[in-house]
């Protein structure tokens, strides 16, 4: 029953989260075939991007689709090998990354926070889930917030984490456009990969503040039955 009500509780978050994925493996797969018209692929694009926007970065492979990211503990950008295509859904990833990089070269207030959070939440990763259960199971309300405290700190994260995407996305469509790779017409179909991707945030967060939502629900089934 703990574990029925919770995945009832959290079903929309998970619906959501399911359609994300679906929509962004869809946009990105659609203008995966769509060429752009510069003939400059993710890779290119981003040597080309680092040059403009004066970045000092590392540059890096690595395996798999989509799995791009921006590692700013040792100043480098990572591309998939999705990087290679000649499409506008690479150039669009890539040019997100490096929108990573321009926040961090210029200390963007929402990623700091959001890089002091990490290590907390690292640490105390498994104390929302084990302090919920055993409080729920000893009847204790206040190992209940306890464990409450780790979920808010999730949450917290999540919510951070969107603007830090939204405008990763928007340095990133605004670096496309000063540099020719991509035309006006092509824009709004990179944008539509971006903005797919940021919806895949906004079910993380929505599954964080649900699950708070929940615990707080059970602590007051405890308070009840003490």
């Amino acid at each position: 029953m703990f574990y029925s009500t919770y995945f009832i509780f959290i079903a929309p978050a998970l619906l959501l989260g399911l359609w994300a994925q679906m929509k962004l493996r869809g946009t990105f797969a659609r203008y995966a075939r769509v060429a752009t018209s510069s003939g400059v692929n993710g890779a290119s694009a981003a040597q080309i991007l680092m040059r403009q926007e004066g970045l000092h970065i590392g540059f890096r492979s690595t395996p798999g689709a989509l799995t791009d990211f921006y590692n700013p503990a040792d100043k480098t950008i990572n591309l998939s090998q999705t990087s290679g295509q000649n499409s506008i859904a690479s150039v669009a990833v890539v040019a997100h990354e490096l929108g990573h990089a321009q926040q961090d070269a210029q200390g963007y207030t929402p990623m700091r926070l959001r890089a002091a959070i990490v290590p907390s939440l690292q640490a105390t990763a498994w104390v929302g889930p084990v302090m919920c259960l055993v409080g729920y199971y000893m009847s204790s309300p206040d190992l209940i917030w306890i464990g409450i405290a780790g979920f808010v700190l999730a949450a917290v994260f999540a919510i951070v984490t969107l603007p830090v995407e939204y405008d990763a996305s928007h340095r990133g469509l605004a670096m496309l456009q000063s540099s020719g790779i991509l035309t006006a017409a092509e824009i709004p179909a990179a944008k539509d990969v971006l903005d797919a991707a940021a919806l895949t945030y906004v079910a993380v967060a929505a599954q964080a503040i649900l699950t708070v939502l929940y615990y707080l629900s059970l602590l007051t089934g405890v308070r009840r039955r003490a």
